[in-house]
């Protein structure tokens, strides 16, 4: 989807609409929190509880998102405790902002059901090859934006009630050519900058930290240096297809399953009929008395029958299996070829037959079908062997609860011991569903310090199913500060060296507004490189935001700023050229109504914002940073 979005956004119009919905998925992203909340509530919005669970699962989900887009980048802002609090508190604010919304909809009767979702994310273009959805494009784009199909669902039933409210309070508004040439121009401008680089990984290299900062760090941060939940478990695998070799099969099996199901292997009797259907009683017996005479039955069908298919055929109703002949056709009691039948009363009129031709049922010898049926004798035999066998091994399990000893002497073969494992690295051959569940939501684990408990009979896809007991146990916990001190001397010394970049970049920038720069960036070792040409994105970075927040170069003489790169680095801004954009003539239009909508955002936004102010909300100890 991502590379689909990149290729399509080479269409100026596209690049604006793009730009546009920004702030739509802003409102929007967060639409599966709205479930209830619980006793330690974040927030309380009109009475309704935002849950401690929810904004946890907000927050974790957006760290999720980050992670996924920032890769490795994403450490170093995560070890920053005033950013993560800021990802919380925006997380807040998001929830409280898609709950007003989802209050007002409800107020207003507005709501979105399950086909609407399914439809709008089907009419998606970029989750569609070739005009037609398209399932492994639609899973790989919500992936990369980090998101489940279930979230995704969500958030789109969010967008969809956005939208309603949004057609509701924007109708009125209209843009006029003037201010959609304004916009245009100020949409698609790009700037001309050069940029100078405070290497953060150069400094962090030279940073000196004592034993006390480090520990102060992590007592302030442990929820960072958490070790998951780990299990150890022996487990037993039954699987249908490993048994289905050892089936044995004998010629009287194999002769008495033939003879029981001769049907499957040949061609059963088969009988070819004509018909003439009459409305009345009369009709019929004057038809059975031109017969008697010699009038020829197919003549008689096209000219007296009142079915029109069989008519056109003379009567002639095709070949038939016992399976799909009528009963009065089989109580007629014809047996010879030629032979006609009375008049026969059905709950469709009357009718008259004749039996056309008779094939008599062919059957393949059993040296043709030997091989088949063994194939399904094995097969068959093999799963009640395997449906045997796991109601042994599970009374086995159940009466000797201490261990899998007696459940693999029934089985036939040892337990598997695993290595330790988190709920997050499954080993492949147990990464089944019910199994995972079972292992950490089933009650195997041993609470208090008493003995685990086997499971029951699991069974998977693929007919396979196992027994496991969970041999040992580590609870979720803080990791000791002895295990994780290199790792927070980094983040320690990586948060000093942004500091001391931020420091000296500031001190930079101040040189650079004073007409002191070039001494100073000699200094420094630092100089702007190569012009780079800006525009604004989908999704601008920090960088961009900063690039188009600072004021325009006055003649002959640049404009200068500090900003941070996705890498955390501060950089120095030197912009020199502001280039307004313009609209293609032909995109003037379409460019026209986009503007139109995105005026209805701002009435919609206002929307918002009233609704903010008449809330009452209140914030409760769940949302400060735990």
């Amino acid at each position: 989807m991502m590379d689909n979005l990149r290729a399509a956004s080479n269409n100026v119009v596209l690049k604006i609409i793009l730009a546009l919905i920004i702030l739509s998925f802003i409102l929007t992203g967060v639409g599966n929190y709205l479930v209830g909340g619980s006793g330690d509530y974040a927030a309380k919005v009109n009475g309704q509880e935002i849950g401690r669970a929810q904004l946890e699962q907000a927050v974790q989900n957006q760290r999720s998102r980050l992670q996924q887009q920032l890769g490795d980048q994403f450490s170093a802002l995560a070890g920053s405790e005033g950013y993560m609090q800021q990802l919380r508190q925006e997380s807040l604010n998001n929830l409280i902002d898609v709950t007003l919304l989802d209050q007002y909809s409800k107020k207003l009767g507005i709501t979105v059901n399950d086909q609407q979702i399914k439809d709008a994310i089907f009419a998606t273009p970029q989750f569609q090859t070739n005009g037609r959805f398209d399932n492994a494009k639609y899973l790989q784009g919500i992936q990369s934006m980090g998101y489940s199909a279930d979230n995704f669902a969500l958030l789109m039933k969010q967008q969809l009630i956005s939208q309603q409210l949004e057609q509701a309070f924007g109708q009125s508004d209209f843009i006029l050519p003037v201010e959609s040439k304004t916009l245009g121009a100020l949409i698609l401008q790009t700037r001309d900058v050069h940029t100078a680089t405070l290497d953060t990984e150069t400094l962090a290299a030279k940073q000196q930290v004592t034993d006390a900062e480090l520990q102060s760090f992590y007592e302030q941060n442990k929820n960072n240096f958490l070790s998951p939940e780990q299990v150890k478990i022996s487990y037993i695998q039954m699987d249908a297809a490993a048994m289905q070799g050892k089936a044995d099969v004998s010629d009287a099996d194999i002769s008495a399953y033939y003879d029981q199901h001769k049907n499957e292997f040949g061609q059963p009797e088969r009988r070819r009929y004509s018909v003439i259907v009459l409305k009345t009683q009369a009709q019929a017996d004057a038809v059975a008395a031109e017969l008697k005479n010699g009038t020829d039955f197919a003549e008689l069908a096209k000219t007296k029958s009142t079915d029109a298919l069989s008519a056109k055929k003379g009567g002639d109703l095709g070949w038939m299996e016992p399976e799909t002949t009528l009963p009065e056709f089989k109580n007629a009691n014809l047996t010879t070829k030629g032979q006609v039948s009375g008049v026969i009363k059905s709950d469709s009129g009357f009718f008259i037959l004749r039996l056309e031709d008779i094939k008599p049922e062919q059957v393949k010898p059993l040296d043709e079908v030997r091989s088949s049926i063994t194939d399904k004798l094995k097969q068959e035999k093999s799963l009640d062997a395997y449906y045997a066998l796991q109601q042994k091994v599970s009374e086995a399990a159940t009466n000797d609860n201490e261990s899998l000893a007696s459940a693999e002497d029934v089985a036939g073969v040892k337990a598997v011991h695993t290595d330790w494992f988190t709920q997050n690295q499954i080993p492949a051959a147990i990464n089944f569903k019910p199994v995972v569940q079972a292992i950490f939501e089933g009650g195997l684990i041993p609470q208090d310090g008493t003995p685990g408990s086997n499971s029951d009979i699991i069974t998977v896809d693929g007919d396979r199913a196992f027994v496991v007991r969970v041999d040992s146990h580590k609870a979720e916990g803080v990791k000791p500060f002895a295990e994780v001190k290199d790792q927070v001397a980094t983040r320690v010394k990586r948060q000093k060296a942004q500091d001391q970049a931020r420091m000296e970049g500031e001190k930079l920038l101040t040189a650079l507004k004073e007409g002191k720069g070039d001494e100073a960036m000699k200094a420094a070792g630092l100089s702007f490189g190569d012009v780079q040409k800006v525009q604004r994105s989908q999704q601008p970075s920090a960088f961009e935001e900063n690039v188009f927040a600072m004021p325009q170069p006055q003649k002959d003489q640049a404009a200068y700023g500090l900003s941070q790169d996705t890498k955390g680095n501060s950089v120095l801004v030197k912009l020199t050229a502001v280039t307004p954009g313009a609209v293609p003539e032909a995109d003037t239009v379409r460019f026209t109504q986009e503007m139109q909508q995105t005026s209805s955002n701002v009435t919609f936004d206002a929307l918002l914002t009233n609704l903010r102010q008449e809330a009452k909300i209140k914030f409760g100890s769940a949302a400060q940073n735990q």
